[in-house]
């Protein structure tokens, strides 16, 4: 080896032949004379010959030059060149132990690793070394020896894992092999992290190898993880962690969903030193909770994946008590409790102070848990919506108090028995009671019940047959605490002591907070999540979707096992990092826990030589050393046939064209792709559709409305002329700039092209085909807003039965697929899309506007037709609006309206604009509220 350069040769000895090389510069320094060309004249032949003694030319420099490196490449190609040998010193002769950091660390210079530890089994493959691999985040397994050749193998066979490596598990194998093979050099190719590490690997490696016999090779720790993520009260926030405080300290986490659509960005920032910081995603509850893979921008690791599942959604929880203004103070209403136990991990919701209906106002708002604290009887109304709300998915969770053991209703999991049961007291000869440990059949089941808990009071259960299949918490003496019971695709659960203080101290314990966290996780997991059953308590989730080293989802490999649901622990070779369970009840299994850390291995501490992972890795030299060699042979070829006469200027050109056409056949044939040698095969699919019509493009570049051509020209003639003047309205007044109204035949004419669609309703007009009618469905359901307008709204008499208009309209819609309609509330969004109206008035103001109720899915699950917005796709009004709207460039009316509002022709066109505001945004106006299924649409 070469002191000054990083050369060392595997035969030193062939290097002698250099000394041969003056003796091959005087042999190749002379060549014959050039031939000299002599015409051939019959008759002066014999006197042009003259005898000459003629020496032979010397060579030129330069051709000696060629052949003299020709000869001392291939002399240093025969020695075995090495360029950056592994190690320094005299070699070692025992086998190789390879150990490879193959977790989530060593994702972002993984190929770099897989270089370094390919040219360590290259070096014993030239010295004759066999070679043992350990993958240090794979099953311990014996070690082995190999050759070189198989160990490669195995090496490339050695993939990237998603959990940080279990080093101590392979001490013992490690142990056994040194004992074996006591002269093997170690190699280990660390990732330099350590998670929540005691450094125990370090220090039994640095007793089991001395330094001589041990390498490292690592980078510098700058790598970042995600740990905890929590979906808090205003955001959703995440610990970031790094190793050292050279690791960089910016940077941004992303959040996605399912479906991988970006949903927003945090950044982070660790101030000085700090190995921890926190990035906050400040979004609307309803993008949170579709939330469910965060990231770090640039981090291609699975530790710099958190993944979250059902149990991170923050679910909105609305609370109702019972108890009066006078008592509803801090420490004394028992919403007081419920709330602050709550807040950590959910939205509360409380009704507004002097609400006549609390309930009804909060199941409007979307919610997953309600709870009713000491609620006595119910109406029938609010019954009614209750028992709704939990038949379709909802949690009722109920308190007791004196207003609910004075009464009793069918929103309990089990009968009541009336009055309650009193523990402790003058009158009493009973105690306060403990709780009973909870039974695997609980919900509960896991949680640590404090000796200090006492239930002083409680309503009692009335005996039934599976009483002790609905308790889910009960005292010593088997008395019910807590029953529930599934309804529906919902649950009732029922607290028989009070959410305060009075008949427990039970809201005082951290339990209380466990016991909610737990009944809130049941929502919305519906009837598979039944907690009474003993198969759901004992059962296993299997992997469905798991991370690769990269932090790139992959479908779950061989090794993969399935969890229990309570699984808490980090990722594993035999639970890798991902989701597992069905998708309406995931859980989440991330590479760190919400404990962990990060931190820097101590290699420094083994006294081993620390060698940087992208350093330069031993090469072979002998390639391109010979490959020049080559290349100056053929040059030598060439000049010595120019110095002999046989390359001239002419056959140069000749021959370096015949060069080109073999090399340019050479490369067609061996690189040209398979499918430019055979035959294309036809598309049996082709489109053999017509083009698209030049009218209909045009429709579709610019936004137009339309109406139905009827065949009345009267009719026709003033639809048109509503919509021209509505158009004069937006045009003015908004962002709009729609195209001149076009009247469409509903039988021939594409529709969706048109985003409003106005439908005068003429009597005794043919009705539509069945044909027709579904493709109004369609284009309902694709988006559209068709309007129809009786136009009968002096004629119709309150109880003088139909017009002929109405009629024709009914049996239009007889066939027809539409939802539920209602009068227009005037709380909808349709009256604030633009102008905040009351109604929608055109020629009359006297008529009802229908729109869609928006109900649920019926029970053979046809979908009535709607648009993905919540957007009405159809809308019923009899009061002429295209009379109101047609007005000539000045403003004025084209015809005179009925009202004695003097304004009725502007509150005409605004309301005009809001119905086309509210086909073309959708109902933006309460977007927040719809966030989960505009995310869907928007994957789609």
């Amino acid at each position: 080896m070469f002191s000054a350069l990083p050369l060392t040769f595997t035969a030193p000895l062939a290097l002698a032949a250099l000394a041969l090389l003056p003796a091959l510069w005087l042999i190749l320094r002379v060549t014959p004379p050039r031939p000299r060309r002599i015409d051939f004249p019959p008759l002066k032949i014999m006197a042009d010959l003259v005898a000459k003694r003629e020496l032979p030319a010397h060579t030129p420099w330069w051709l000696l030059a060629i052949r003299m490196a020709v000869a001392a490449l291939v002399i240093l190609a025969v020695a075995g060149p090495i360029w950056n040998p592994p190690r320094e010193g005299a070699a070692l002769r025992g086998p190789v132990l390879l150990l490879v950091d193959n977790g989530f660390g060593a994702a972002s210079d993984w190929p770099d690793r897989v270089t370094v530890a390919e040219s360590r089994i290259a070096a014993a493959t030239r010295e004759g070394r066999p070679v043992a691999i350990v993958g240090l985040a794979e099953a311990p397994a014996a070690i082995s020896l190999a050759e070189p050749r198989v160990a490669l193998d195995r090496l490339r066979a050695l993939a990237l894992q998603p959990h940080a490596p279990d080093r101590a598990a392979h001490l013992p194998r490690i142990e056994s092999f040194l004992q074996t093979a006591p002269e093997a050099e170690i190699v280990w190719i660390s990732d330099g992290l350590a998670v929540s590490d005691d450094g125990s690997f370090q220090a039994r490696l640095k007793q089991l190898a001395d330094a001589r016999r041990l390498s490292i090779h690592a980078g510098p720790p700058n790598q970042l993880a995600l740990a905890a993520p929590d979906n808090l009260a205003g955001a959703l926030s995440v610990k970031v962690l790094r190793p050292t405080a050279s690791a960089p300290a910016t940077g941004q986490v992303r959040a996605l969903d399912l479906k991988g659509l970006p949903l927003g960005d945090a950044p982070f920032i660790f101030e000085g030193s700090n190995l921890q910081t926190t990035a906050r995603l400040t979004l609307p509850i309803e993008v949170r909770n579709a939330v469910s893979r965060l990231e770090i921008l640039g981090e291609n690791s699975a530790g710099a994946v958190a993944l979250l599942d059902d149990r991170a959604k923050r679910r909105r929880i609305g609370i109702v008590s019972g108890a009066t203004a006078d008592t509803a103070q801090p420490l004394l209403s028992p919403t007081y409790y419920i709330s602050r136990a709550l807040q950590p991990f959910a939205e509360v919701r409380e009704p507004r102070q002097g609400s006549t209906d609390p309930v009804g106002e909060l199941l409007a708002q979307n919610l997953s848990v309600l709870v009713l604290a000491d609620i006595g009887a119910l109406d029938r109304d609010t019954s009614a919506k209750v028992s709704d709300f939990v038949t379709r998915g909802g949690v009722l969770l109920r308190f007791a108090g004196a207003r609910l053991a004075a009464s009793s209703d069918d929103l309990t999991p089990v009968r009541l028995r009336r009055g309650g049961r009193t523990l402790g007291g003058g009158l009493s000869w009973e105690t306060p009671r403990k709780l009973a440990p909870f039974t695997r059949e609980s919900p509960f089941y896991g949680l640590t019940i404090s000796d200090d808990i006492r239930v002083s009071r409680q309503i009692l259960a009335e005996p039934e047959a599976d009483l002790s299949r609905k308790t889910w918490a009960a005292l010593e003496d088997g008395t019910p605490v807590v029953t529930g019971e599934r309804r529906g695709d919902g649950l009732i659960a029922m607290v028989h002591v009070t959410a305060d203080t009075t008949w427990s101290n039970l809201p005082l314990s951290g339990l209380f907070v466990e016991m909610l966290r737990r009944v809130v996780n049941l929502a919305g997991t519906g009837p598979a999540a039944d907690a009474q059953s003993d198969e759901v308590r004992v059962e296993t989730l299997s992997p469905t979707r798991v991370l690769d080293g990269s932090g790139r989802f992959r479908t779950p490999p061989a090794t993969s096992q399935p969890v229990p649901r309570n699984y808490a622990g980090r990722g594993t070779l035999a639970h890798p990092p991902g989701l597992y369970g069905p998708a309406d009840g995931t859980l989440a299994v991330n590479a760190l826990t919400p404990n962990d850390t990060l931190g820097a291995l101590d290699l420094a501490g083994l006294g081993a030589p620390i060698l940087p992972i992208d350093e330069p890795v031993a090469r072979d030299a002998r390639p391109p050393l010979l490959a020049l060699a080559l290349l100056l042979l053929i040059a030598d070829t060439l000049a010595t046939l120019w110095l002999g006469g046989r390359l001239g200027f002419g056959r140069a050109r000749k021959a370096t064209a015949a060069a080109a056409i073999l090399i340019a056949l050479g490369f067609a044939g061996g690189f040209a792709p398979d499918s430019a040698r055979a035959q294309p095969a036809p598309n049996p699919q082709a489109d053999t559709r017509p083009p698209i019509p030049r009218a209909l493009l045009a429709n579709g570049a610019v936004t137009r409305l339309a109406y139905v051509v009827t065949g009345d020209k009267a009719v026709d003639d003033m639809s048109k002329a509503g919509l021209a003047g509505l158009n004069i309205v937006l045009g003015a007044r908004t962002a709009l700039e729609p195209g001149e109204p076009v009247g469409v035949n509903v039988e021939r004419d594409e529709l969706a092209f048109f985003p409003v669609l106005y439908w005068p309703v003429v009597a005794g007009r043919p009705i539509p085909s069945a044909e027709t009618l579904r493709k109004l469905e369609a284009y309902m359901k694709g988006g559209g807003l068709v309007i129809f307008d009786t136009r009968d709204a002096m004629s119709a008499r309150p109880g003088g039965g139909t017009t002929p208009e109405g009629d024709q309209l009914k049996r239009m819609l007889q066939t027809l697929d539409i939802p539920e309609l209602e009068p227009l509330p005037r709380d909808h969004v349709l009256t604030k899309t633009f102008y905040i109206l009351d109604e929608l008035v055109g020629r009359y103001d006297s008529g009802t506007t229908w729109v869609e109720t928006l109900p649920p899915a019926d029970s053979d699950g046809r979908r009535p037709a709607r648009a993905g917005d919540n957007v009405s796709p159809i809308i019923i009004t009899a009061n002429d609006l295209a009379a109101a709207w047609a007005i000539d460039k000045r403003g004025e009316g084209l015809v005179p309206l009925s009202g004695a509002d003097p304004r009725q022709r502007e509150m005409a066109l605004r309301g005009g604009i809001n119905l086309v505001m509210y086909a073309l945004t959708g109902n933006y106006k309460a977007d927040q509220v719809h966030v989960p299924a505009l995310l869907e649409r928007l994957g789609q």
